[in-house]
């Protein structure tokens, strides 16, 4: 989005220097680096910025409304945890495609969010290397709102940590050996002294849990939650397994119910130029008559699964749960990212940290993604060069 920083990166760039950088990368945990690593980050102005950071504090307005939990209580499944929920999340993320208008220019639009966790450690170590790989200069960087990488990691550590010992805390994920994002998981281990733990292997006795840690029963007190539950009840594990939605006596950061709250079913309460018009479709008066501009998403999935971009009358006709699907105007991403071939399109997702004596969350980092498919994602991607996962550096 920079000329001149794109000019000079494409113009420096050589596989070479791309597989010296993949290698640093693998280095981190090797063998677990298992999504593909775009070969450029994103350069993004000063004004690009602010249009995102302003649409976040319009929607940060509704989350922190008294009346959200109320708007939000049917955005939540039955079979989810409920118990002692908290006032808030401590992460939202927020998903903006670099998008284009109908004159050309260039803004944000909001695809998706989540009170839900991502790739927090990994980034801290990717961004720092990305920034010697790219040889930017000082007035570009990943964090935002004066955060640096020290800072960073240390507000992560007092959100998720506490004044808890380490061993007490864990970071809860099913299968976690599996996932294509167990690089983070060992990352966060690497700078949090926290363990990794499968759901398989907690041990509940009465309302507390217990893991084993050195062959020691070592009691949890808190869980960094990286469990989603729309993809934990399609997964097949031992009868012996925990019932997760018991009210055990432990801490969730953040609380599973907010990974419903703050989704895809805010989005229709959100008033903003950078953000789609969308609709409950069961509360839908009329469908539009250029239903092509707009797109058919489930409420409870994940990965852009079940999505319907192509939507016609019949596709909607067929749909027998209304009130678990949304209908989104479609955005136009930009062919922005200048590569070697064919342009790449780019999605930012902000990081928001929200400590629990802060009335709001704030701004602190981000992730990006390229893509040259019809959606983000690997399954979209496969085949193409200079798409996956990269990080955006803001113009100071």
């Amino acid at each position: 989005m920079q000329r001149e920083l794109r000019r000079k990166f494409n113009d420096n760039f050589s596989e070479e220097k791309y597989t010296a950088f993949l290698q640093q990368l693998e280095n981190l945990h090797p063998g677990a680096l298992e999504f593909r690593i775009a070969e450029t980050p994103v350069f993004i102005p000063k004004d690009f910025t602010q249009k995102m950071l302003d649409a976040c504090e319009d929607i940060v307005d509704i989350i922190t409304a008294p009346n959200f939990k109320l708007l939000t209580q049917k955005a939540i499944p039955d079979s989810v945890v409920a118990a002692d929920e908290k006032d808030h999340p401590e992460f939202i993320a927020f998903d903006f495609g670099i998008c284009e208008t109908t004159n050309g220019t260039l803004e944000p639009q909001l695809i998706e969010m989540q009170g839900f966790p991502t790739l927090f450690a990994f980034q801290a170590f990717h961004s720092a290397i990305t920034k010697t790989y790219a040889e930017l200069p000082a007035t570009y960087d990943a964090y935002l709102n004066g955060y640096n990488e020290t800072t960073y990691l240390q507000l992560l550590k007092e959100i998720i940590v506490g004044d808890c010992n380490a061993e007490n805390v864990i970071l809860l994920e099913i299968y976690p050996e599996q996932q294509k994002t167990r690089i983070d998981f060992y990352c966060t281990e690497d700078m949090l002294g926290i363990k990794t733990v499968c759901l398989t292997k907690l041990i509940g006795e009465g309302d507390q849990l217990f893991y084993e840690l050195d062959g020691k029963k070592t009691l949890i007190k808190k869980i960094y939650n990286r469990l989603i539950f729309d993809d934990l009840y399609q997964q097949e594990y031992p009868d012996n397994t925990i019932d997760i939605a018991h009210p055990w006596n432990v801490e969730w950061i953040p609380h599973p119910n907010w990974f419903y709250r703050v989704s895809k079913y805010t989005l229709p309460l959100i008033d903003n130029p950078y953000v789609p018009p969308t609709f409950y479709l069961n509360k839908l008066n009329q469908i539009p008559e250029d239903l092509e501009n707009y797109v058919l998403k489930p409420l409870f999935s994940f990965a852009g699964m079940g999505v319907i971009i192509d939507v016609t009358i019949a596709d909607i006709n067929k749909i027998t749960d209304p009130e678990n699907w949304i209908l989104q105007r479609k955005v136009k991403y930009a062919d922005v990212i200048e590569t070697p071939d064919v342009p790449a399109k780019a999605e930012i997702r902000l990081f928001y940290f929200w400590k629990k004596e802060w009335n709001r969350p704030i701004a602190v980092h981000n992730l990006a993604r390229l893509s040259k498919g019809k959606m983000i994602g690997t399954r979209y991607n496969a085949d193409k060069t200079w798409v996956g996962g990269t990080v955006a550096f803001f113009e100071r």
